[in-house]
């Protein structure tokens, strides 16, 4: 059981190493408490029996010490896996300076009593030979590493994480292992390691709890304006359509760097330096290669087995993190399918994971990210058994039939609803032994005739007991979802004063630009949370929920409602027209149901707050977090009565029923993630549009139960010919409830669309992007600032405006918040106290993910993935690593 990690000081051979913390004594009075017989005398010897010549406040930490890292070195040079150093930006440039009802709290805390028909426990899982699927790196990084004492050659095994220049760092001088057996006896102060000891970032959040706080300080407010670029990773395959996109925030552990390319190629770098070590590519040998993104892996480690877990297409990966290598005692040759202890069948409907599991003890408790539309998979949240794979326990976040919430829902909604899934990631409090599970919406998003109901536990933030599944506890931030407001990002560990006291808590950023505060173990509001009436919807069959939750503080972190006032000045033109447009549309309310005319979504469908998530610092307890401040539209339409199945169906009216939900009516998608349809039978052949309708592409979903002639009729349509294909079929053949006989909604979703102007600029005044910190013990804000700029307004004379953005901050004990996220492929360094701007350099393409930072051989660095792609910008392939000067 590692309780040891978050504060821990690792012992080696009777001496305690430098940068050992004090532990708190209440941490191991729970964790004995709580933990298995077994586990308890590992507690006892981490925490009791301590050498003489360790101070009594350190903990022993007896799976930290260093091992052995092995890794396969690179063969060949090539362009891929390029490695640059310099000591300016990435151009050759130095690097700029520059009342309240509170609601029930809901519980399920009975010992021995789970709520068992939420619970799978132990089915069957696969052993086998695994394939050697191993790309080792044949790219070679440009620098003179190759030429240093102890460097690697080919051939030669590469890394031992001991060693210096060829020496192991046991046998380095004797008065440095005096001075450092000295240092070692007076424990650094809590929360700082010693100066020299590496600190990983092991977690794509920096720890369990995803505060996304560093507690390195050697790049600071005062030095970080000299920071420059240490090195330059090319992951290769970025597209050169500019599709491909890199939102994955690295991890680093014992000096490697872990993440993926563009294309879900899974590689190995050492930190210090950015030279590849090794790659894994999951498609080798497959004609077909999944396109989705990946926002990172996660690491497990048990003595000398040490495992990586990521997901590519519809299977969860677990990758030898010394080779490179697929484990073949994991599932089937080293994977799993993401479908594993689903009781329906969704081999036909998308199932994929964009964000990594998390690990609590030998369990990967493992997010999906499916359909949106009518069809889609359940959510249910599932711990896979790190070792072999099998599935330890399941939650079903859409009830069964006598579960608790299931009353929440229409009958036989478990057997036939999807959604309300996790694909954000999840948070863990190793002591507690809890997983905080933030979920989504119940498919389909934005029309909810066919699942009336409050529908728990879509949109809720789940307590489940970590070992077995148990909802511990729940709360719903939206009931009834139709404006697709998912919870957006993983849940942020926190601790906060009340009432002179700390107390241990979870918040929850939102997508509406709301921060939920909950007491960890309880589940209570700290602060008060009304339930306030909303809008009803204008829209035949439907019901939405009579109330929604407002928590009193804090305010939000977005503008959630847009009036006149609000409407773009960039133009008179622009002006104009959005104010013409604006009165056409509902804009009364943040809840206003979508409607057939439209109504004004703000913030947008991505927020608000997104997947990025925010930062908490763990010196002040205040929360940094971004957020995209921008309206969009949500119009519906009234599906036409049913075509008699003996009658053909053109292509319209198959493109409409299938297609239009996401690249509008007139094909011209949203501008952003979903590409316009207009003229793409000119830049693609038929072939290649029917092979992306049968599986998909990107972010957008496979069809492959659509009969040939209704794809060739999809096809001819969209090369401007009318062809009509018979029989008539239903629209998705892949959906449960049209299976059990329901008929397919009323409503239908026109598509996702930003509100813009001619120009391409957002349809309200800015800011459009901003970065605010908010102190969490009081509510209040400390600052908020306008982030990122369009270059083309302020050549204009228009102030900075914001850009919409993707990617988070992480927050430093140097004074720093680290963000990239804008459209402008900036990476900025804020003074956290003040949001004053102290450092900025451009990226080689923008910066979608968030950061990390660590530090190797008493140096620390600062990486982001510039992989662009989103927003209308060029695809890269980098991943950029800064740092002071030698």
């Amino acid at each position: 059981m590692d309780l040891a990690r978050p504060h821990g000081c690792r012992v080696r051979g009777g001496r305690a190493e430098p940068g050992c913390e004090e532990a708190r004594a209440g941490d191991r009075g729970r964790a004995l408490r709580g933990a298995p017989r077994a586990d308890r005398r590992g507690l006892h010897r981490a925490h009791v029996r301590l050498p003489a010549t360790t101070s009594p406040r350190c903990v022993r930490d007896e799976q930290s010490g260093r091992r052995d890292d092995r890794h396969a070195a690179p063969a060949r040079a090539e362009r891929i896996g390029a490695v640059h150093h310099g000591g300016a930006d990435v151009h050759g440039r130095p690097a700029g300076d520059r009342r309240h009802q509170e609601p029930a709290v809901h519980l399920d805390h009975l010992a021995g009593r789970p709520s068992a028909r939420h619970l799978l426990r132990d089915p069957a899982g696969l052993d086998a030979p695994a394939p050697p699927h191993l790309d080792r790196d044949p790219h070679r990084s440009r620098h003179a590493l190759h030429a240093e004492r102890g460097a690697v050659r080919p051939g030669q095994v590469a890394h031992d994480p001991r060693r210096v220049n060829g020496r192991r760092r046991g046998l380095v001088h004797r008065p440095l292992v005096v001075a450092l057996a000295a240092a070692a006896l007076s424990c650094a102060r809590p929360g700082q390691p010693a100066a020299r000891e590496d600190v990983d970032w092991r977690v794509t959040g920096a720890e369990p709890g995803q505060t996304r706080f560093s507690p390195l300080d050697q790049i600071n407010a005062g030095n970080v304006k000299s920071l420059r670029v240490a090195w330059v990773y090319h992951a290769g395959d970025a597209s050169p359509q500019n599709r491909s996109e890199i939102q994955a925030t690295p991890i680093v552990v014992r000096g490697v760097l872990y993440s993926t390319s563009p294309s879900l190629v899974l590689f190995a770098l050492r930190a210090a330096t950015g030279e590849p070590l090794w790659r894994f590519d999951p498609f080798a040998g497959q004609s077909r290669r999944e396109s989705h993104v990946n926002r990172g892996v996660a690491y497990w480690e048990s003595g000398d087995d040490r495992r990586l877990f990521y997901t590519a297409g519809r299977r969860i990966w677990c990758v030898n993190a010394a080779t490179g290598r697929p484990v073949p005692t994991f599932g089937d040759s080293g994977s799993v399918d993401l479908a594993a202890g689903l009781d329906r069948d969704v081999s036909r409907t998308q199932l994929v994971a964009t964000s990594p599991g998390v690990i609590y003890r030998d369990f990967l408790i493992q997010p999906t990210r499916v359909s949106e539309g009518e069809g889609a998979a359940p959510g249910d949240v599932r711990a896979f058994d790190v070792r072999t794979g099998q599935v330890r326990w399941i939650f079903h976040t859409i009830p069964r039939d006598g579960e608790p919430g299931a009353e929440s829902w229409p009958a036989a909604s478990g057997r036939t609803a999807g959604g309300a899934n996790s694909w954000t990631g999840m948070s863990v409090d190793n002591v507690r032994g809890i997983v905080f599970v933030p979920t989504g919406s119940a498919s389909p998003d934005f029309y909810g005739g066919e699942r009336l109901g409050q529908n728990l536990y879509a949109n809720s933030l789940l307590a489940l007991d970590a070992a077995t599944g148990r909802r511990i506890w729940h709360f719903q931030t939206v009931h009834h979802d139709v404006w697709d407001r998912d919870l957006p990002a993983p849940p942020n560990l926190v601790s906060v004063v009340r009432d002179g006291r700390s107390v241990d808590a979870v918040a929850q950023i939102t997508k509406s630009g709301f921060v939920f505060l909950f007491d960890r173990e309880s589940g209570r509001p700290l602060f008060p949370v009304e339930e306030r009436a909303a809008p009803p919807s204008d829209l035949a069959g439907e019901q939405t929920w009579p109330t929604q939750p407002i928590p009193s503080k804090p305010e939000p972190f977005a503008r959630q409602r847009m009036t006149e006032a609000d409407v773009t000045t960039l133009t008179p033109s622009a002006h104009d027209s959005a104010l013409a447009r604006f009165r056409r549309l509902r804009h009364d309310d943040l809840f206003t149901p979508p409607s057939r005319e439209g109504t004004v979504v703000l913030p947008g469908f991505d927020g608000g707050g997104e997947w990025g998530g925010a930062a908490f610092d763990r010196t002040s307890g205040v929360l940094y977090v971004n957020a995209s401040d921008v309206p969009w539209i949500a119009a519906m339409r009234e599906r036409t009565e049913s075509t008699p199945t003996s009658l053909p169906q053109t292509g319209e009216q198959l493109y409409v029923a299938n297609c239009s939900s996401c690249h509008r009516a007139d094909r011209r998608g949203d501008g952003g993630r979903t590409p316009s349809l207009v003229g793409v039978t000119e830049r693609r052949s038929a072939t290649e549009i029917r092979q992306i309708i049968e599986r998909g592409k990107g972010f957008m979903p496979a069809f492959p139960t659509l009969p040939d002639a209704q794809k060739d009729a999809i096809v001819a349509y969209l090369g401007g010919r009318m062809v009509s294909a018979a029989p008539a079929a239903p629209t998705r053949s892949d959906d449960p409830r049209a299976a059990a006989g329901a008929a397919p909604s009323r409503f239908q979703f026109r598509g996702y669309e930003r509100w813009r102007d001619a120009e391409g600029f957002p349809a309200i005044k800015p800011p459009w992007g901003t970065l605010s910190a908010i102190d969490l013990n009081t509510g209040e804000y400390r600052w908020r600032i306008t982030l990122g700029e369009e270059a083309s307004l302020t050549a204009r004379g228009v102030p900075p405006t914001g850009t919409e953005m993707y990617g988070g901050p992480i927050v430093t004990a140097g004074g720093l918040v680290f963000i990239a996220a804008t459209r402008d492929a900036k990476f900025r360094a804020f003074d956290k106290r003040t949001g004053t701007l102290l450092w900025e350099t451009p990226l080689p393409a923008a910066g979608f993910a968030t950061p990390s930072t660590y530090r190797v051989n008493g140096r620390q660095y600062v990486v982001i993935a510039a992989g662009g792609g989103k927003l209308g910008t060029p695809s890269g392939d980098s991943y950029v690593a800064f740092a002071l000067p030698d």
